[in-house]
Parts: C-alpha cells; structure tokens; sequence
C-alpha cells in the first residue's frame, strides 16, 4: 500500500521528532530564549517566512485588524502565528491543505496503513466479472470499454514480441514524446485530473513494407509510420469509472475482487474537485498502483505470455503437422 514517504512508524517519528518539538517548544516559552535565538530553535519549521500566503487580498485583510496584531511586524507562517503580546509563542493554526501536509510538517502524526483512502485498480489485472460492480452498495462502479494499448503489447525484456501485431482495420498507438517532461513531474496520488495522454491512436489503413498507413483519432489525418514506431491498440480492454462523490470507501469492492486488481490505499489527496464531475474518476485516474504492485502486472504478463507462446506453439505444431502430410501426399503419388 503506497504511503507518504515520511508516513511511517520508526523510531524518528514515534519517539525523537515529538521529543524535539516538545523541547524546542518549551525554550521559545522563555521570552529571553525567544527573542535571542529566534530561528535557531525554529529550526525551519515554524514561523518561516512563505511570500505565497501574504497575497494582496490576505494583506489587505491584516490592515483592518492592525490595531490588535500587526502582522506586518513579525514573521509569518502558514501553520504557525505569533502576536504582539507574545512574539516568541506561537500559536497553533489550521494547515493550508493541500500546499502543505500533515505528514511533511509533523510526520510523527504519519496516517495509518489500514486507512481506507483513494481507490487504486490494477486495470491489467481485471477479468470483468463485475464482482466489485455487484457487491458495491452505493452503485459506485461501472464497468466499461476503452481504446487503450494493452500491457502486454508494451512489455520490455522477456515479454517483448508476445503482444497482438498490427493489422488493416485495427487500431495502432504512438507514443507521444512531448509528454515526457510533464509525466516526470506529474503525481497521480496529489493531482485532480487525469495524467497527460500518452499515447496518440488511429486507426490502421494500410501496411505496406515497414510502414503503416494511419488515420488518427484526434485529427482525421492520415499519415504514413514507421511500425517499429507503433503499439497495437485494442478498444475491447477493460476499464471503468469510479464515482467517488457516492463512494464510502467500505472497501467491499477490494474483499470481492478475487484477481487483485482492486486496493484501498491509505492516500488523501486527490479526491476533491469543484464539480460532481471532478469526482468521477476514470481508468487514468484510478490506475494508481501498478509502479507500486509491479508483481501483480509481472504476474499478468507471464500468464498472458505463457498463454500466446502456448497458442502459437500449437500453430507452428499444426502448420508443420499440415506440411508434413502434404509432402507425403505428393511423394506417396
């Protein structure tokens, strides 16, 4: 189950952070110790400066109430505040979610790992049995369809070569390099939309040689591509969408699915928007965990493999089994 990277029980967390805080706490309440080592016992966590939460209309806030305290004339920090009567004792403020979290500021107060959070799917995984689909009291679940490039025919390393192969009238992906920058930095956990496409689709018109004449889905146009430059796509695979706005994270939906393909992590973020739309989260948006469950998708991919390399094992089998008997027939007349 992923967690926050500072989210987690040891010896920092449980014992050495709090006992540091409490004793850096307890010299600030001396106003000479206070007031002549003012950073030095902040120890860049309270009362940092952070220019991003004094905007113009937060400012202009603080001048009506200057008469009781200026902040103007002290540091100001988004989870900590001190006052004109008190400067060295800072007193407790709400956190400024989502800029800053619980964990980074305080990580002894880590989340814990049976917390039943945002949903995570494994889609590679998925047979469609609609277990979790029949099961789920609040009718959160639908079970769809989607054009997409199937995991096995992106497989790398052992599993490469045993994917579906290119053909007029199916559908064919490239990859879409200009997003490379934008996944780097993109965090699926902490984001509220969808990742950056990928992949670009079309539809195969014809094959010719070592290239592929494609029409592509989102322009109309065709264009003439190298096929080691494409994946086969398939618009059969499955995928579905979560309506997180009526989920009440029970976790009966991971209980019944019996292929590992659905988990309960313990993550927080994400799951809000401005709109009942913004919490209906599709495949790209659920599909939080396979980087973090590689062995459950390794453990689809050898089956799908195993499964092709048997099938075309057995093709090879009878195409020579059919070419043996047909050279005995002509040596036999």
């Amino acid at each position: 189950m992923p967690t926050h990277p500072q989210a987690k029980p040891n010896f920092r967390n449980l014992f050495w952070y709090p006992f540091k805080i409490t004793l850096i706490t307890a010299l600030r309440t001396f106003p000479l110790m206070g007031k002549l080592f003012p950073k030095r016992l902040g120890m860049g966590y309270h009362n940092t400066t952070h220019p991003e939460f004094l905007d113009e209309a937060s400012a202009q806030r603080a001048k009506s109430r200057s008469q009781y305290n200026d902040i103007s004339n002290q540091e100001f920090a988004p989870d900590r505040v001190t006052s004109d009567l008190f400067p060295t004792l800072w007193k407790p403020q709400t956190v400024q979610y989502p800029y800053e979290r619980l964990e980074d500021m305080e990580p002894w107060l880590f989340v814990p790992g049976n917390y039943n959070g945002r949903i995570g799917v494994i889609w590679e995984t998925c047979t469609a049995c609609k277990m979790c689909v029949n099961i789920c009291p609040n009718d959160c679940l639908h079970m769809t369809t989607e054009l997409r490039v199937d995991v096995l025919d992106n497989a790398e390393g052992e599993y490469d070569g045993y994917g579906a192969e290119l053909e007029v009238g199916g559908y064919a992906a490239k990859f879409r390099e200009e997003v490379v920058e934008e996944l780097e930095t993109f965090d699926l956990i902490t984001a509220h939309a969808a990742p950056p496409a990928e992949w670009r689709f079309g539809q195969v018109l014809d094959l010719s040689g070592g290239t592929a004449t494609v029409r592509w889905n989102d322009s109309g146009q065709e264009e003439m591509v190298e096929q080691t430059e494409l994946r086969t796509a398939d618009n059969q695979i499955v995928s579905g969408r979560i309506d997180i706005g009526r989920c009440m994270f029970c976790g009966l939906c991971m209980e019944a699915c019996g292929f590992t393909s659905f988990f309960m992590t313990n993550e927080y973020d994400g799951m809000s928007g401005f709109s009942r739309q913004d919490l209906w989260f599709d495949a790209s948006r659920t599909r939080v965990l396979p980087s973090v469950h590689q062995e459950a998708v390794d453990g689809e991919l050898a089956k799908r493999a195993t499964k092709e390399r048997d099938k075309r094992a057995k093709a090879a089998a009878k195409a020579a089994k059919a070419a043996e008997a047909a050279k005995a027939a002509e040596e036999g007349a």
